[in-house]
């Protein structure tokens, strides 16, 4: 077990109230399949960390896995029943690793998202997260390139880490109301990065990351950020600075190439679809989820998983993990083109059917881990090459769906 300082230990005591707030209440409840359960043996573990999986029934090879990282006094089990990724674990087939935090570590169950140790590459939480991925490879038949990440506040912090510091393992991330990578450096520091937010300029943001893999020049993931617009907890000044931080470490611009609208939600896109924004109207501090049977419904409502939006789906979707509608679909109201928008002038959709290749080339689509995808709604199309071909369609200004 691993000791922390006499005095970070009195900080944290006396903290708890707060921390609390920002990583909520733990959801109980028995595991939902015999399938979820804790994984032992699967490394040094510096960090101390507890192993959970959930394999769907006929997990295929080379399937795709998403680390889950849970909030401050929650654990493993209440996220995997209650964020809704489940579902489409078992609809899409892709399996679920979900690390859990010990009160040994942090008094509140945090992810230690501010210690250095345990946010650096090679070293503490951030090398037992990346333990459990290389297990999950090794034992479970998942595909290299097919690795993802998502968390909700300490969670989402410590999701921002593992993309920074391990740029080769992640493909994509997701950050719930989240904080940029390496805002703080300490217990002390940390309130201020979570409210009411620290401002600093792209470049320092970037460089942040940067710094955290130097020399690396490979691919890096892209990353979705979500963030409610009624967050006081981790202030919504986060997610433009996490916007910030990763549009710059992918070299694009912080002004948004579209806008679209979903229910109670205003999704910003960057560059080729590299980083998104969503803004959730009204939204406190939590996990958007939309308890139902619909097909873009998922989650069960409980203390701060919030009944909004599911964003298991969208991130899916996002992460390439499935099929599905996404921003850009005519069917969502308020996008461009949808019958009765004063905008719309009713001409025909324009579809082009080329090669994944010829796609990329022509600004329709981007490449990603030697696949294409469709830019704007982010499906995966296949390889990017000249040998397999897709049928797309435009339903929106630089937004391009896969079919016609």
């Amino acid at each position: 077990m691993r000791r922390r300082p006499v005095l970070a230990r009195l900080v944290r005591a006396a903290l708890v109230p707060l921390l609390v707030a920002v990583g909520v209440l733990a959801v109980a409840g028995p595991a939902r399949a015999a399938t979820f359960g804790q994984v032992t043996g699967f490394g040094s573990n510096p960090g101390n960390l507890t192993m959970y999986a959930y394999r769907p029934d006929n997990l295929p090879g080379n399937a795709a896995a998403v680390v889950l990282l849970h909030g401050c006094a929650q654990n493993a089990n209440g996220y995997f029943s209650n964020s809704g990724w489940r579902k489409y674990a078992d609809q899409w087939g892709f399996a679920l690793i979900v690390p859990e935090q010990k009160s040994a570590n942090n008094s509140t169950s945090c992810f230690n998202w501010f210690e250095p140790g345990d946010t650096a590459r090679g070293q503490g939480e951030a090398l037992s997260i990346k333990q459990m991925v290389d297990h999950a490879r090794s034992s479970f038949g998942i595909a290299a390139n097919r690795v993802y990440v998502s968390g909700l506040s300490a969670g989402g912090a410590m999701a921002a880490a593992m993309l920074a510091t391990y740029p080769d393992t992640f493909a994509a991330g997701s950050i719930v109301a989240g904080i940029p990578y390496r805002c703080a450096t300490s217990m002390v520091n940390a309130f201020s990065c979570m409210n009411p937010g620290v401002d600093r300029s792209p470049a320092q943001w970037g460089d942040l990351v940067r710094q955290a893999y130097p020399g690396y020049s490979g691919a890096r993931p892209k990353v979705a950020v979500w963030h409610g617009t009624a967050d006081y907890t981790v202030g919504t000044a986060n997610a433009t600075e996490s916007r910030d931080q990763w549009t710059n470490v992918l070299g694009i611009s912080q002004t948004p190439t579209g806008t679209s609208t979903l229910p109670g939600t205003t999704l910003e896109t960057y560059g080729a679809d590299q980083v998104r924004v969503y803004r959730v109207t009204g939204m406190g501090h939590g996990t958007p989820v939309d308890p139902g049977s619909g097909a873009e419904q998922c989650g069960t409502a409980a203390a701060y998983f919030l009944d909004t939006i599911c964003s298991a789906y969208r991130d899916a979707l996002f992460f390439g993990l499935g099929t599905g509608s996404d921003p850009g679909d005519p069917g969502d109201p308020g996008d461009p083109g949808d019958p009765g928008d004063p905008g719309d002038p009713g001409e025909d959709p324009v579809c082009v059917t080329a090669s994944n290749y010829a796609h990329v080339q022509a600004g329709r689509a981007y490449q990603s881990g030697g696949y294409a995808y469709a830019l704007g709604s982010g499906t995966r199309m296949g390889l990017y090459n000249v040998f397999a071909t897709t049928t797309l369609k435009q339903t929106g200004p630089a937004h391009w769906v896969v079919g016609c």
